[in-house]
């Protein structure tokens, strides 16, 4: 079976999630598996079309396609998201058509369900058929249990692709009718109550909607804002995963460009971020995909906290959940309120206008409150697989991130809570006696409520 392996890292060979693959021709001697380093090799392919073409013919000639890739915040790397891009730029979406497609990534699961869909909804996207997808820790493949379940996994999608199984899509295409964003008069300015605002987009001369849309929100309010293009930030390149950060946030690319003076200068100051992007294929662009990715130099701090971050989106975002996720997870697990998201899929040029204007109107009203909607999962789950991480295994790796949480209480395991010990171990003995037992059943609810009345009565 001829296997096309697109090697999503930007460490190329010295990759983890590449071991994974090479495992499997190992142990699959029938697989004929050629292997592309398109992360790595990005700038050669946007540069050189034939050997972009080279990669489309091996696509072309396979059976299977299979996306192998590290988490990048989030999804997949700015690097791959490029590559992405390259397929429906210089249509080649022809040679995935009807190739059966399987994924793998390597992590530490921090939201490796939002990077999957992403794929999934790409390879639909593509007329692929999609046999599924295999998130591995990073060290999976030094045990024997993970071994034999990772090799059931390539067993399973070798047999369907021998029968020819059918499968089934599970992201429609998104349906998106062309609309021409026409603003309308301005509005009462909304007083900016001695904030600072950002406003960042990707816009290129293709977006005229983006344009116009961030241009709107720029004159919502009486004075000039904070405004820039990421075009126009000087970044060398997307992170390569080197973890250069981890001991001291010191990025490889520090004196080599202009990202981290921008971040620390003009994102961290700010109270109110406008984040203002076009959709591309399911996601949103490579550049923006580029900004966050090299914001890793902050490793696992929440750089973002007590800001208040809306979203400004160009494109079916209603149509994709999964995108909508990752924004929302980002800012809450960055520390950020998130303010909301605007469109122009109502396809009413009016009525952008008034969303646009209390959009403003409610993140400067919040960042005057310091409001921060509470924690959901997405962040609470989030944290504390983070947190057990830096204790245990990535600690040495990332000193600054153990050294964060030390001082800002980051390690809130429970294990000092010790009234709370001494209460569940005298119960656990006492919940032996069925007569204790049954009293307490009895109790439980209205004890669960009690003192959550006496603050209701007493206020």
């Amino acid at each position: 079976m001829k296997v096309a392996v697109l090697n999503g890292s930007p460490k190329g060979e010295k990759s983890v999630t590449l071991q994974y693959a090479l495992y499997l021709q190992k142990k699959f001697p029938a697989f004929e598996m050629t292997f592309h380093p398109v992360a790595r090799q990005i700038q050669n392919l946007e540069r050189d079309e034939e050997a972009f073409g080279q990669v489309i013919e091996d696509v072309r000639a396979a059976e299977l396609v299979l996306w192998a890739f590290p988490l990048y915040f989030l999804s997949v790397s700015s690097q791959f998201k490029r590559f992405v891009e390259l397929i429906f730029a210089r249509r080649a979406e022809d040679a995935f058509r009807n190739r059966y497609a399987a994924a793998v990534s390597t992590s530490i699961h921090f939201f490796d369900h939002t990077a999957h869909n992403y794929v999934h909804a790409l390879c639909d996207d593509l007329g692929m058929r999609y046999l599924g997808g295999y998130s591995a820790g990073m060290y999976d493949l030094l045990s024997s249990k993970e071994r034999k379940r990772f090799l059931l996994f390539a067993e399973n999608f070798q047999e369907a692709v021998r029968r020819g199984a059918p499968t089934a899509i599970a992201y429609p295409p998104l349906s998106w009718a062309p609309f021409a964003y026409h603003p309308g008069p301005g509005q009462p300015p909304v007083d900016l109550g001695g904030k600072r605002v950002l406003i960042l987009t990707d816009a290129t001369p293709a977006d005229a909607n983006l344009t116009a849309m961030a241009q709107t929100l720029r004159e919502r309010f009486p004075r000039e804002v904070d405004a820039a293009n990421l075009h126009d930030v000087s970044i060398a390149g997307g992170c390569l995963g080197c973890i250069s950060c981890g001991y001291d946030n010191r990025c490889v690319y520090f004196g080599r460009d202009g990202y981290r003076e921008f971040f620390e200068a003009r994102v961290k100051t700010a109270d109110v971020i406008f984040l203002a992007g076009a959709m591309k294929d399911r996601a949103l662009s490579s550049r923006w995909k580029l900004f966050f990715d090299r914001s890793f130099y902050n490793t696992h701090q929440p750089v973002l906290e007590g800001k208040q971050v809306g979203f400004l989106i160009s494109g079916p975002l209603g149509q994709n959940a999964n995108l909508r996720e990752m924004l929302t997870a980002y800012t809450e697990c960055m520390g950020g309120n998130l303010v909301g998201f605007v469109t122009d899929e109502p396809g009413d040029s009016a009525l952008i206008d008034a969303r646009i204007h209390e959009f403003a109107r409610t993140a400067v009203r919040l960042a005057g409150q310091s409001y921060l909607r509470p924690a959901t999962f997405l962040s609470t789950a989030g944290a504390k697989l983070m947190r057990d991480a830096i204790w245990g295994p990535l600690r040495f790796v990332f000193l600054a991130d153990h050294r964060y949480y030390q001082r800002h209480g980051g390690y809130d395991f429970p294990q000092r809570q010790y009234k709370v010990r001494l209460r569940n171990a005298l119960m656990t003995l006492l919940m032996r006696i069925p007569a204790t037992r049954k009293d307490v059943q009895k109790r439980t609810i209205d004890e669960m409520v009690k003192p959550l009345r006496q603050v209701v009565e007493s206020r």
